[in-house]
């Protein structure tokens, strides 16, 4: 299935982007989250992000579906 991802903060930094598109067999965003930590050195655990499918917060066992787009939001501290 082919993903759209955004990362925000400290992921997008990790990741060098904003977002990117990836083919993946992963079928829920915890799947999809650590199949993304692998290739981008993502040092949260999912337990510490909030992740969110096609604009809406979701839990990290909701099943994706081809073309979904998918965010993952790690903490972040304001001032």
């Amino acid at each position: 299935m082919n993903y759209r991802l955004l990362y925000f903060a400290s992921l997008r930094d990790a990741a060098g982007s904003a977002d990117e598109r990836v083919e993946s067999t992963a079928c829920d965003p915890r799947a999809l989250y650590a199949e993304l930590a692998a290739r981008h050195g993502f040092a949260f655990a999912p337990e510490r992000l909030r992740v969110a499918v096609n604009g809406a917060f979701t839990g990290w066992d909701h099943a994706l579906a081809d073309g979904d787009e998918v965010a993952f939001l790690p903490p972040v501290s304001g001032g």
